[in-house]
């Protein structure tokens, strides 16, 4: 890489960092950075996979006081974020990208329609008894999630904020919170097997590390102040751009 492409691809990482952190997607700015800069495109992914982690840990670190008291959230959703993760992260080197890129807009668009109803369906299911880890149904969601987080990545978080919000009866910070732990490991999981099993560009690793750190930080101070219906917002649209981006590719 030259310099300026160096500095395009930390660029990318901060913006990708305090994005993951907020909301998810941060993949679809760094990504096609990656790809614009030369790499091919497994290449790309898997080092966008590993670049990020340090940034996903930086934002989980940022929302530390939203995660007070969510110790058995986390015991009981991680593993299967992990087991995702490995397995996502496996048919990344094995199988045809089209091969699982062909429903992820469908995921994505079932996502954000729960977080658009999200107000509504609690409201509906106010009066029924939820389970305070989300039951059975959320870890398989998040097992789910994690298989597309371990293969591509983009959106993950907004999946996860989805099944989260009409399952579990929180407030919308601490799901986020909760959320970018759950993805972090995700990230982690699949960026050590890559480490292992496919060819991976170092320093785009490390710039992408720089500036996602940086970013995570960012993003927790600024989510943090926004209302719930601001963070639903940017979720939706982030979304929504994750659809587009993925269908045009």
């Amino acid at each position: 890489m030259t310099t300026l492409e160096a500095i395009l691809v930390v660029v990318a990482g901060v913006f990708a960092g305090g994005i993951n952190t907020v909301v998810g997607s941060g993949t679809l700015v760094t990504f096609p950075v990656l790809l614009a800069v030369g790499f091919p495109p497994v290449t790309a992914n898997v080092s966008n996979s590993l670049g990020l982690v340090p940034g996903s840990l930086s934002g989980a670190v940022g929302y530390r006081r939203e995660l007070v008291g969510q110790g058995p959230r986390v015991k009981r959703l991680l593993p299967a974020s992990l087991l995702g993760g490995l397995i996502g992260a496996v048919l990344l080197i094995k199988l045809p990208e089209d091969a699982f890129a062909a429903i992820v807009p469908v995921l994505i668009a079932v996502a954000l329609v729960l977080v658009v109803l999200q107000p509504w369906l609690n409201r509906k299911l106010a009066e029924r008894e939820r389970h305070e880890h989300g039951g059975v149904t959320l870890w398989i969601g998040v097992f789910l999630a994690g298989i597309y987080g371990g293969y591509f990545g983009a959106a993950q978080g907004v999946l996860v904020m989805g099944m989260m919000g009409v399952l579990m009866n929180e407030h919308i910070q601490r799901m986020n919170a909760l959320k970018n732990v759950l993805t972090a490991f995700v990230n982690l999981i699949a960026g050590v097997l890559f480490i292992f099993i496919a060819d991976v560009a170092w320093d785009a690793v490390l710039l992408l590390a720089l500036g996602s750190v940086i970013g995570g930080q960012i993003g927790a101070k600024v989510g943090r102040r926004l209302p719930p219906v601001a963070l639903r917002a940017v979720i939706v649209l982030v979304g929504a751009v994750a659809i587009i981006q993925i269908l045009t590719r």
